[in-house]
């Protein structure tokens, strides 16, 4: 009896380690792919505004988050936005769904911790009181130069071929797309999978709000001269004012499908064309809510 509650023992003592160590290997792995995640992200965004290690972004560059929240209470329903203030403070801006501002309440929140979601949330609830259910719905960048708007950054996700699309798109201040990165996906490899190729993801490159708004998908192969522009970049042959001559002849033309993948470039030319679709048009109701209620933000 004696052996046997030693095994016992000795195998509860055993169980207890591995457990720690998998718990605490779990968590290094857990906080290390985070980390990843979001060095792929800040380096992806600086890639789509124009810098990188060679080129670093300007000193007065800044990028503002806006944290995006429907809020219920009971049977209402309406849009919360998570803002920064120009004294560095945090401000929630609650507007209806017909787009009628209701309140703003001042946050505290450190702004070292705004980027962890349940730092946010913890902080959003004790400002807003019992009664309210939020859910978050997505972040936005505004990057400011100076205090003078340069560009947005939108991150989202939306149905592909097979399961979801995640996509990183960066606007031009008139919402002309400045250039979009795919940073995750399932699309079955040498198909759907090219979307992340130069060739299609660059063919939305400057394409204007309003052109966007009626972008199709075509079948017909990609002109070869156009492909090679969309991958002078990455590629060479082409000097920069060579293809940047030819981008200019198809800016206005629709979306050329990957061979064998049309449902992808469907769904990818669907999904930027929502992103940016919704984007506008809740912007121009947040700049109109700040402006008649003077609110103060650093964009």
């Amino acid at each position: 009896m004696k052996d046997i509650f030693t095994i016992v023992f000795r195998l509860t003592v055993a169980c207890l380690l591995a457990g720690l160590v998998m718990g605490a290997t779990f968590i290094f792995t857990d906080q290390a792919k985070k980390h990843n995640e979001h060095a792929r992200e800040q380096k992806a965004m600086l890639g789509l505004l124009g810098y990188s290690a060679n080129k670093p972004p300007p000193a007065g560059l800044t990028m503002h988050a806006l944290y995006r929240y429907i809020v219920s209470e009971g049977r209402e329903v309406s849009m919360g936005y998570l803002l920064p203030t120009k004294d560095r403070a945090f401000v929630f801006v609650a507007i209806a769904l017909d787009g009628t501002f209701r309140n703003a309440t001042p946050v505290a929140l450190d702004p070292a911790k705004a980027g962890e979601e349940g730092e946010r949330e913890k902080a959003l609830a004790a400002a807003l009181g019992p009664g309210k259910e939020l859910r978050y719905a997505e972040q936005t960048l505004v990057v400011t130069e100076d205090g003078v708007r340069r560009a947005y950054l939108l991150s989202g996700r939306f149905p592909g071929f097979k399961t979801f699309i995640s996509m990183l798109i960066a606007l031009e201040p008139d919402f002309t797309i400045r250039g979009l990165e795919v940073m995750e996906h399932e699309e079955d490899p040498g198909l759907g999978a090219e979307i992340t190729q130069d060739y299609f993801k660059k063919q939305f490159s400057g394409k204007p709000f309003a052109r966007l708004k009626e972008l199709a998908v075509v079948k017909t192969p990609l002109p070869a001269e156009y492909q090679q522009a969309l991958e002078a970049e990455k590629r060479g042959g082409l000097d920069p004012a060579a293809a940047a001559a030819i981008m200019d002849q198809y800016r206005d033309h629709d979306i050329y499908a990957l061979t064998g993948a049309t449902i992808s470039s469907r769904a990818v030319t669907n999904g930027v064309k929502a992103m940016v679709g919704k984007f506008t048009y809740r912007l121009a109701i947040l700049d109109r809510v700040l402006a008649e209620e003077q609110i103060a933000a650093p964009f």
